[in-house]
């Protein structure tokens, strides 16, 4: 039953993005779907990343002491300076590395 789930969903996932992909079938967005749709990708990924940095053991912590928190913070200036994906990835990583190794001391 379970594999059954799976393959369906895979099916009608792929039917609709296939829909919209395909260059010969008439289905075609207007200007304003297209504009309302161009906010999903960030809502998505703000639902995503907001819970992981201010949500630990199902309470708020937006303390100083947050490793999350830490870590977000320093990627988004180093981001926002470099525009460097690569370098933006290490600043955060090592900076989450080190906020949970010396908060842990």
């Amino acid at each position: 039953m379970t594999l059954l789930t799976i393959c369906l969903m895979a099916l009608i996932t792929f039917t609709t993005r296939y829909l919209f992909i395909h260059p010969r079938l008439p289905v075609r967005l207007g200007a304003k779907m297209a504009k309302f749709l161009s906010y999903s990708a960030p809502a998505v990924l703000t639902a995503i990343w907001v819970p992981i940095i201010f949500v630990q053991q199902g309470q708020l912590n937006v303390s100083w002491q947050n490793p999350y928190l830490i870590a977000a913070s320093l990627s988004v200036l180093a981001a926002a300076k470099t525009k460097s994906i690569y370098f933006t990835m290490f600043v955060g990583l090592v900076s989450f590395v080190l906020s949970r190794y010396l908060l842990a001391l």
